[in-house]
């Protein structure tokens, strides 16, 4: 005759109201996950808040100009009218980011080269900060350009784009929603094609 081995305290049935009270621990664990995993989720998903505010702007003879925006402004735009003798105008502007300024390096860099098919753009992280040229459209220009941080960590710059051609001669450019200066191609001589680059302002 065979024996049923029955394991101490295990009556063989479940209590209803155990399995309430399982059902509801599981429940308030799950809960409690998923609210967790969601708030770094949403703390990420939150955007900075950038902003481009205008600045300091200047109009001068081209010829033997030299132009420099105001400590922690960058380039934003530029227009010229005329041969090397017209005028060329200069748009400056601050960024900030969640209302804190962003911070132009002091220590500024140069790159200078013929104006007839010159080209510049600036290293990543860095906007152009000012211009100078000497003599005609065949002189040199020189560009000026810093770093850029945030709370001491340099900012991203995103989606560089070249704008179509401006006759030199006459032409005004500036820089889109969130956008800063960051390069210029010239073509020829005054009557030759300019070419500005923008790039988006990101962290």
């Amino acid at each position: 005759m065979g024996h049923r081995i029955r394991r101490a305290g295990n009556t063989g049935t479940t209590d209803p109201k155990d399995v309430t009270l399982y059902k509801k621990a599981l429940a308030t664990a799950a809960s409690a996950v998923l609210t967790l995993s969601l708030i770094p989720a949403a703390h990420a998903a939150a955007a900075p808040d950038i902003q481009i505010v205008p600045g300091y702007s200047a109009t001068m003879k081209e010829k033997d100009s030299k132009f420099m925006c105001p400590s922690h402004e960058v380039l934003i735009g530029r227009a010229h009218d005329g041969d090397e003798n017209g005028w060329t105008t200069y748009w400056c502007g601050r960024i900030y980011i969640d209302n804190v300024q962003v911070t132009v390096s002091s220590n500024r860099y140069t790159q200078s080269q013929a104006e007839p098919w010159s080209a510049f753009e600036s290293p990543e992280s860095n906007a152009m900060i000012g211009r100078d040229h000497a003599g005609d459209e065949n002189g040199w220009t020189s560009t000026h350009y810093a770093l850029l941080t945030w709370l001491g960590t340099p900012v991203t710059l995103t989606t560089r784009r070249w704008t179509s051609r401006f006759r030199e001669s006459k032409h005004e450019s500036k820089a889109g929603t969130g956008e800063i200066m960051t390069g210029r191609r010239h073509l020829s001589d005054e009557n030759g094609d300019t070419m500005y680059q923008y790039a988006t302002v990101s962290f």
